[in-house]
Formats: structure tokens, C-alpha cells, sequence
């Protein structure tokens, strides 16, 4: 199919188009997994065929040629979907896993930490769960924050009493007992 001038490549493409798209949609609705991955391969098909326009055999043989375009699109997009879902599934086990290695934790106090958590700056929060949480030693933090391995120590001590304070406070708040009623003999 030769298109010597952009106004005759886009007819040349437009004729293709228009006697194909109907066949080729239902070849690939047929065989796609939902209506909105036949949708990516036929445009994805059409796009290739605009790429390679002056590559595409004339008459009925360029239908033909669009079928195998779409054809092989189909496979990557199955071994694509193959791919991820073989993944989902062992990112999902190694999940199962690792919370199954974690020691039960008491709901109460989790609440405890994640309210003196909340209530301390941003900074503070971020040095403290990088510690607790993702294990980075100090120099790592240093290198994840952009700030040198000292600072990081200095302000992991300080954001740890700062929430050795605040767990303080939540539970000293949780252990003061309710006011009680007074009553008077009159």
C-alpha cells in the first residue's frame, strides 16, 4: 500500500480503515479478554498499520496482515495478563507470609502508637517509622532523607522521647477515671 504524500497516506489509511474495522473488531472482541482490552489492541493495531502503512500488502491480503498484527498483539496482552496475575499471586503469598511471621499485636496499645505517632511533626514520624518499621539504620535514613548519618541520629533521639512523652500522655489520658458523680446528704 504506497502513499507517496501525507494527504495520500492518510486516504490510503482511511480506505483501510473503513474496509476493516468491522471484521477486525469482531476478530479481536472475540478473543480479548473484556471490551476494554479489544479496545487497546484495535487501536493499537491501527496504530502500527499507520506506522508501517507503505509495509502493508495490498487487496485482501492487508486485512490478513492486520489479523496477524492483532493476532500477536493479542498474545503479549494474554502473556502480559499471565505475567501479572503469576505475580499479583506471589506478591499475595509472600504478604500471607509475612504477616503470619508478625507477633500478634494488642489492638489497644497499636492505637496508643499511632495516635503519639500522629500527634508528632511529620519529621519526626517519618525518622520514626523508617527506624521501626522498614529497619534502616541511621546512616540508611541519612541516605533516603539527603541528610548525613549524625543529623539523622540526633533527631531519632529526639523524636524518640518525643514519643516516649506522647505515649506517656495517651496513656496517662486512657488511665484517669471518670469523674464521678459526688453526692451530698442534705
Amino acid at each position: 500500500m504506497r502513499a507517496h504524500s501525507h494527504e495520500e497516506a492518510r486516504a490510503a489509511f482511511e480506505r483501510l480503515f473503513g474496509h476493516t474495522r468491522n471484521d477486525l473488531l469482531a476478530y479481536i472482541a472475540r478473543r480479548a479478554g473484556n471490551s476494554e482490552d479489544a479496545a487497546d489492541v484495535l487501536a493499537e493495531t491501527y496504530l502500527i498499520a499507520w506506522q508501517k502503512l507503505d509495509a502493508i500488502p495490498a487487496g485482501d491480503r492487508a486485512r490478513l496482515w492486520l489479523f496477524g498484527v492483532a493476532r500477536n498483539l493479542l498474545l503479549k496482552s494474554a502473556s502480559r495478563r499471565r505475567s501479572r496475575s503469576l505475580l499479583a499471586e506471589r506478591l499475595a503469598s509472600e504478604l500471607r507470609r509475612a504477616t503470619a511471621m508478625r507477633a500478634p499485636v494488642n489492638p489497644e496499645a497499636a492505637d496508643a502508637v499511632r495516635a503519639a505517632l500522629a500527634a508528632l511533626p511529620q519529621r519526626d514520624r517519618e525518622i520514626l517509622t523508617l527506624t521501626a518499621w522498614e529497619g534502616l539504620t541511621p546512616k540508611q535514613i541519612a541516605a533516603v532523607t539527603g541528610s548525613s548519618a549524625n543529623i539523622v541520629r540526633v533527631r531519632l533521639h529526639r523524636a524518640r522521647a518525643r514519643l516516649k512523652r506522647q505515649l506517656g500522655s495517651v496513656g496517662a489520658a486512657e488511665r484517669r477515671p471518670e469523674p464521678a458523680a459526688i453526692e451530698y446528704d442534705c
